[in-house]
């Protein structure tokens, strides 16, 4: 019953780095991304590789400049698998989002099918901190025009 009750513990706060992922790009701080990740973690994607928390944090400082984008990160489906001091998760993700033309984010803005869906793969490290983000990649599945 306890080592059950330690791998849900386990798997929540691994589901929570996700949901805080999503809230900071969000919300106007994704530069906080990088405290989410190890010290040496990496962030990749199309076209895209931060690797160690500058780097993650110059990339995503780069986001939070976008003044004109509201959007919205939703994570779904989420799977947590862990193992002693690590986990590998996987989640589907469906962006929306909209740029408005007088470059301040517009709310509520207008909506329609999501800009873009694919998913996450994540490996987490338990460390003094918490658990972490070590890897996180994004594979693109779905591009709307």
């Amino acid at each position: 019953m306890e080592i059950e009750l330690q791998r849900l513990l386990d798997e929540n706060a691994c589901e929570k780095l996700i949901s805080e992922y999503c809230h900071l790009v969000d919300f106007g701080n994704a530069s906080a991304i990088a405290d989410l990740f190890t010290s040496d973690g990496s962030w990749t994607g199309p076209d895209v590789s931060m690797i160690g928390q500058e780097e993650i944090r110059a990339g995503f400082k780069r986001r939070e400049a976008v003044a004109r984008r509201q959007s919205r990160h939703l994570c779904t489906n989420v799977l947590i698998h862990v193992n002693g001091d690590e986990a590998i998760g996987l989640c589907y993700l469906l962006n929306f989002r909209h740029d408005s033309s007088t470059g301040i984010a517009e709310s509520p803005a207008p909506s329609g099918l999501p800009k873009y869906v694919g998913e996450y793969h994540d490996l987490f490290i338990r460390s003094t901190e918490g658990w972490r983000f070590a890897t996180r990649r994004f594979d693109l599945t779905f591009l709307r025009d």
